[in-house]
């Protein structure tokens, strides 16, 4: 664990760390995590995992999927994101993700300043995955997800560069959007998706 990250609430075993990745591109679901960490496996070299190299995000998610007592992964769909917007289909993607655990938690931390409706005992830590070691290790297991699968879905829907912006809202992408046209990933509900529509 890196130093400085707190395990969290030492009075219960099954703490477990949730949050998403994905609420910013254009384009594909919205992915959240939930982990439950073993206390007496600590993982070195945890962070947020926009701060780790894609190498070290993978060799944390071994270790995590070696350690942790268990890990889920959710989401929120395009189509879900269009109808209730961004922030709600985030909040239920994390909801789903701690059902989805294997082993219920005792207490959950989410990364950010607003919890899912639910009857978990827990805690909205904003910049969590810079201090809470559960919600970093889900932060890794939800962007190496997410990513793996927008470079999946490249070869499906090619031209836009997903592989590489991932769905963001690049130069590249803004450039590819305005000549091919949406398809089916894209978020009609976001400005510059929806201009282009128009």
């Amino acid at each position: 664990m890196q130093e400085g990250l707190k395990f969290g609430q030492l009075k219960h075993r099954l703490v477990a760390g949730v949050d998403e990745v994905g609420r910013g591109p254009l384009a594909g679901d919205v992915v959240a995590a939930a982990v439950i960490l073993d206390p007496t496996k600590p993982i070195k070299g945890l962070d947020d995992s926009k701060k780790l190299s894609e190498k070290q995000r993978l060799e944390c998610l071994s270790r995590i999927e070696e350690d942790a007592i268990c890990f889920a992964v959710a989401r929120a769909s395009v189509e879900e994101i269009d109808q209730i917007n961004i922030l709600r289909a985030s909040l239920i993607a994390m909801a789903r993700a701690v059902s989805a655990l294997s082993t219920q938690p005792e207490f959950v931390y989410v990364d950010g300043n607003q919890l899912p409706k639910w009857k978990y005992a827990s805690e909205a830590v904003v910049r969590g995955d810079a201090t809470i070691a559960g919600i970093a290790a889900a932060s890794i297991v939800a962007k190496v997800t997410r990513d793996r699968e927008m470079i999946a879905l490249e070869s499906t829907y090619p031209g836009y560069g997903f592989a590489k912006h991932k769905g963001y809202p690049t130069p590249t992408h803004l450039a590819a959007l305005k000549a091919l046209g949406p398809c089916v990933l894209h978020r009609r509900s976001f400005a510059p998706v929806a201009n282009v529509l128009k």
